[in-house]
């Protein structure tokens, strides 16, 4: 009843005095929780912040118990994101959002992959589009289904402007149109080639404020709506950050 791996840190909970409950995303065994003994010691401290690169060994006497973690540090980014309150409220959302919608014990290989890909593109100055595409692909991922590639009705990978809420596929501008009001925009960022050049023109600053309302929509209703999942709040503050600088811009 044991296993090593590396893992990225999604939360604690402190556990009497010196303990923690530790939520981790691991390579191979994906979303995994355990006690850390010693958490405020000198050895691990600053390890255990959200986001960070850790090397667990979990054991436990049996596989149905919560088990014991122990950690060793092997890349820290609390530091890089001191001075970035967006891009920490964006790595604050995405470890919030694997905890309450991945199930335990499940290997997630491809979401761990791509969550460190996502933390050091919040690094940057694209971290927006880099938050939310992650995103996109989280929703697909746990099988929500979007697919933005071609239109739902024709087929076709061209002019695309809308996606249905219903079936979460992208729809044209020359399908979408008659029913717009009953349709979410899709952004150009995303569409990439086959948007529309009404879409195109749209100025990135919206295009991302799209993008936010747009798996918002499918996170909030297949999500938090029907699995009675509590809303993550710091993904509510984002949303409202991107709002607001979209108005700006």
């Amino acid at each position: 009843m044991n296993w090593r791996d590396d893992a990225i840190v999604l939360s604690t909970r402190k556990m009497g005095e010196n303990s923690v409950r530790l939520t981790v995303l691991s390579r191979d065994y994906g979303r995994y929780a355990g006690m850390v003994r010693g958490a405020s010691g000198k050895s691990l401290r600053g390890a255990l912040e959200t986001g960070n690169l850790i090397r667990v060994t979990w054991s436990a006497r049996l596989s149905e118990h919560l088990g014991q973690f122990k950690c060793e540090l092997l890349q820290s980014h609390i530091v890089d994101f001191l001075a970035l309150p967006g891009p920490l409220l964006a790595l604050s959302s995405a470890c919030a959002l694997l905890e309450v919608a991945l199930p335990e014990r499940v290997a997630q290989t491809s979401l761990f992959k791509g969550t460190l890909g996502l933390i050091d593109a919040l690094k940057t100055e694209y971290w927006r589009p880099a938050y939310l595409r992650w995103e996109i692909g989280f929703l697909q991922e746990l099988g929500y289904g979007l697919d933005l590639s071609c239109c739902a009705v024709t087929g076709k990978a061209l002019d695309l402007h809308f996606v249905s809420p219903k079936s979460g596929r992208a729809v044209s501008l020359a399908e979408g149109t008659p029913f717009s009001d009953r349709l979410l925009p899709l952004p150009a960022f995303l569409a990439g080639q086959a948007a529309s050049e009404p879409a195109k023109q749209v100025p990135l600053e919206e295009q991302y404020n799209q993008a936010i309302r747009l798996s918002g929509f499918f996170i909030h209703r297949d999500l938090f709506e029907a699995k009675g999942v509590k809303p993550v709040a710091a993904r509510d503050r984002l949303a409202s950050m991107i709002w607001q600088q979209g108005r700006v811009g």
